[in-house]
C-alpha cells in the first residue's frame, strides 16, 4: 500500500488527509475531511479547548477521508498543536481538565514568580519564559484545577487513545521547557528544569524520533501503524522541503509562524526568538529558529465577526487598493516574539473622516504581514545572512493582497506551497520514513513547485519606511512597564 492517512489536528479544526506517497514528489492529495473546532476565549486571558471534542474530530475527520478515498492505507500520521496541554486519568485515557490552548496566558503569574531563572531557562531550551510553552500552563493546571493523573500535551494523550501508548516526539518536547538544547538526541526530560516547574514527581512520555512506529490503531475502521508524530509547524517545514540551513517557511493559520532551517546546530536566538528541535529523523536531530504571530485568520475571523469582511474569502474583495496612511497592529491576543508582551493590545492608527471599510480591512493585511516582516528580519540576523525567499502555507495564503503585501514588506520573493495541505504532508513523510527505512529525509519530503510566486513591488525604501511606522505603532500598543508587571503579578 502506498497511501497514508495523515491528521493535522489544529486549533480551528482537525483536517485528515489521505495521501498517496508513490511519487517523487511531497505527496498527492487523494481525499480530505475537515471538522471544525472553536476554542473558548475566557476573561483573564484563558484559552480553552473541548478534549473530547478534539478527539471526535480526530476519528470523525479520519474516517471520513478514508471512505472519501476509497482505499486502504499503510498507517496514520498525527501532526499536533505543539503547546497545547491537558490532564487526563493514564488509565482510562478521561480528560480530568479542559485543554489548555498555546495562547492561554493564565501562567503569567507563575513566569513572574520565576523570572529570575529567565537567562537560565532560555539558555538552556532555546526558548523564552513565556506561558505560550507547555510547562507553565501544566504546572498551572496542576496549581489551579487538579492534581490528578497525568499532565502532557495533546499529542500524547490522543495517541494514547488511539494506541495506549505514553509517548510524545522530539519536537513536541522541545516546545515545553523542559528538555534542554545540549541534549543532542533530545530524548530525555531535564530534572532541573522539571523540578523548577514543580514538574519533577510527574509521570512524563517517552520522548520519540518522527519515524517511529509507536503503535497500532483501529479506530479508524481497521488496524494501522500509529507513526509520524511531529509539530505542526515542523511538520509543514519539513513538507516545503527546508532541509538545508537559511531556508524558511510561514505558515499562516489561526496565528502565523515562521521557521528557518538550522541543521544540526541549535543556534541560540539574540534577537528574541526561539530555538527548538525541528524533527529528529533517522538518529540525527535538526533544529529550527522561529517567531510567532498570535493572531492571523484569528484576526479575520474577529473582523468577519464585526462585519468589515463579509467572510474569511473575500479578504481581497473588501480591502482597498491602499490603506490610505492607516496602520494596524492586529495583536489581539498580545504580541509575541520578539515583544512577548502579553498585555499589548490590538490598535488603529492614521484615520481620518474619509477612512472607509476598505481602509482598515488593507490595514489589517498589512499589519499581518508587518509582524512575519519584522520576523524574517530578526531571523536573518540570528543567521548572520538575509534570508533570500519565505515559502508559505496556510488557508490565508489563498489573499492575493496578504502575499503581496508579505513580499513587498519583506522585500523577498513569497513562494506559495501548491497544497493547502502543508502540514499534513510533512506528517506524512515523516510516516513514509517510519515503513520506509531505507529511504532519505531529502527524498520522503518531495520536490515542488511554487503555485505562485510574488515579487516583491514595492521599493526598499518604501518598505522601510512603512516598517519604521508600524513599529513605532507596536511600540506604542506595548503595555507600560508597571502595568505589564501587574498583568504578571
Amino acid at each position: 500500500m502506498h497511501h497514508i492517512l495523515a491528521i493535522d489536528q489544529g486549533t480551528s479544526g482537525t483536517k485528515a488527509v489521505v495521501v498517496d506517497i508513490r511519487d517523487g514528489t511531497a505527496g498527492r492529495v487523494l481525499a480530505t475531511a475537515e471538522v471544525s473546532l472553536r476554542p473558548d476565549y475566557l476573561p483573564g486571558g484563558g484559552v480553552e479547548q473541548d478534549p473530547e471534542a478534539l478527539f471526535a474530530s480526530v476519528v470523525t475527520a479520519g474516517r471520513q477521508a478514508l471512505q472519501q478515498a476509497g482505499m486502504p492505507v499503510a498507517a496514520v500520521a498525527l501532526a499536533n498543536q505543539g503547546e497545547t496541554v491537558l490532564a487526563w486519568d493514564r488509565h482510562t485515557g478521561t480528560p480530568l481538565t479542559p485543554a489548555i490552548v498555546w495562547q492561554d496566558r493564565r501562567a503569567e503569574t507563575l513566569c513572574a514568580a520565576l523570572a529570575e531563572h529567565a537567562t537560565t531557562v532560555a539558555g538552556r531550551t532555546g526558548l523564552v519564559l513565556d506561558p505560550y510553552f507547555s510547562a507553565p500552563k501544566m504546572a498551572w493546571i496542576r496549581a489551579n484545577l487538579t492534581r490528578d493523573g497525568v499532565v502532557t500535551t495533546t499529542d500524547t494523550w490522543l495517541v494514547h487513545r488511539l494506541c495506549g501508548a505514553f509517548v510524545t516526539d522530539a519536537s513536541t518536547a522541545s516546545r515545553s521547557l523542559l528538555t534542554s538544547l545540549d541534549d543532542s538526541r533530545g530524548q530525555r526530560w531535564d530534572p532541573d528544569l522539571r523540578a523548577l516547574f514543580g514538574l519533577d514527581a510527574e509521570e512524563m512520555p517517552e520522548i520519540v524520533a518522527s519515524d517511529e512506529i509507536v503503535g497500532t490503531t483501529d479506530v479508524f475502521g481497521t488496524t494501522l501503524p500509529v507513526a509520524g508524530l511531529i509539530v505542526d509547524q515542523q511538520a509543514a517545514l519539513f513538507a516545503e522541503s527546508c532541509l538545508h540551513a537559511g531556508s524558511a517557511k510561514c505558515t499562516y493559520g489561526t496565528g502565523a509562524f515562521l521557521l528557518a532551517q538550522l541543521g544540526t546546530e541549535p543556534v541560540r536566538s539574540s534577537s528574541g526568538l526561539t530555538t527548538s528541535v525541528a524533527w529528529r529523523l533517522r538518529g540525527q536531530t535538526s533544529y529550527c529558529i522561529d517567531g510567532q504571530v498570535y493572531t492571523a485568520a484569528s484576526a479575520i475571523r474577529w473582523a468577519v465577526d464585526l462585519g468589515l469582511i463579509p467572510s474569511a474569502d473575500q479578504i481581497d474583495s473588501a480591502a482597498a487598493e491602499s490603506s490610505d496612511g492607516v496602520v494596524c497592529v492586529p495583536a489581539l491576543a498580545g504580541l509575541a516574539a520578539p515583544w512577548w508582551d502579553s498585555a499589548a493590545t490590538a490598535s488603529l492608527s492614521g484615520m481620518t473622516l474619509s477612512t472607509g471599510r476598505g481602509q482598515l480591512v488593507r490595514a489589517m493585511v498589512e499589519g499581518i504581514a508587518a509582524q512575519v516582516a519584522a520576523l524574517t528580519d530578526l531571523v536573518s540576523a540570528d543567521l548572520g545572512r538575509p534570508l533570500t525567499r519565505l515559502r508559505v502555507d496556510g488557508g490565508l495564503t489563498r489573499s492575493e493582497a496578504l502575499m503581496q503585501a508579505q513580499a513587498d514588506l519583506s522585500q523577498i520573493p513569497v513562494d506559495v506551497y501548491p497544497s493547502l495541505h502543508a502540514t499534513a504532508l510533512g506528517a506524512a513523510a515523516c510516516a513514509r520514513l517510519a515503513l520506509e527505512p531505507g529511504l532519505s529525509p531529502a527524498d520522503a519530503a518531495g520536490t515542488w513547485s511554487p503555485r505562485r510566486t510574488y515579487e516583491p513591488h514595492w521599493s526598499a525604501d518604501r518598505a522601510a519606511d512603512f516598517l519604521a511606522r508600524w513599529r513605532r505603532a507596536a511600540e506604542s500598543t506595548l503595555a507600560p512597564p508597571h502595568q505589564r508587571k501587574e498583568s504578571m503579578s
